[in-house]
């Protein structure tokens, strides 16, 4: 009698094991795959920023040090999605926003590429995408808040070392891009 409650006992760990086991992969594939959807926006800005900056070159040729500021950290932004961790590629996309923000800001000083149809669609749609990659990156990490819990807490924290289970980085704003989104416009009239 006493074997059968042993392995009846038995059963039941192993059952409990293989549910919290199961459990850990599918929110570490949520994981990979709430990156790969940031992934895919990140791309579609990637692909955006040439056509924007030759569309400016038009108006604003002059301006090279700017232009090549965004050139230069559009390429960065895309090596770092293919060689550095999450961290590394949210650094590279901050430099790309502040160097984006500089070229927006330039159609204020240019009326004729600000008026220009181009331009105004190539804006419209960054600024289209720009708030994908920010949904994006917030079921990305809700997903790694949830996976990161589970396999800290009991029992995930005893089951994750039978699998390839590490802590999942956060994809945070840069100080600047928080600044922009705490801080509120000011209207005046």
């Amino acid at each position: 009698m006493s074997f059968i409650v042993v392995l009846v006992l038995l059963v039941l760990v192993v059952i409990v094991l293989i549910s919290v086991f199961n459990g850990l992969v599918g929110k570490r594939v949520a994981t990979e795959n709430s990156w790969s959807q940031i992934d895919v926006q990140l791309k579609r800005r990637h692909d955006l920023i040439p056509n924007l900056v030759e569309t400016v070159k038009g108006y604003a040729g002059h301006e090279k040090e700017t232009l090549e500021r965004v050139i230069q950290a559009r390429n960065s932004a895309v090596t770092a999605g293919q060689s550095q961790g999450v961290a590394g590629q949210a650094q590279a996309e901050n430099m790309l926003s502040g160097a984006l923000r500089q070229l927006f800001a330039l159609s204020e000083s240019y009326p004729n590429l600000k008026a220009n149809e181009n331009f105004a669609k190539l804006q419209e749609e960054l600024s289209s995408t720009e708030n994908r990659i920010g949904f994006a990156r917030q079921f990305y990490n809700d997903s790694v808040a949830a996976y990161n819990a589970a396999i800290e807490q009991v029992p995930g924290n005893l089951v994750k070392g039978f699998g390839n289970f590490p802590r999942k980085e956060f994809f945070e704003l840069g100080a600047d891009e928080a600044q922009a989104v705490r801080v509120a416009p000011k209207v005046g009239f």
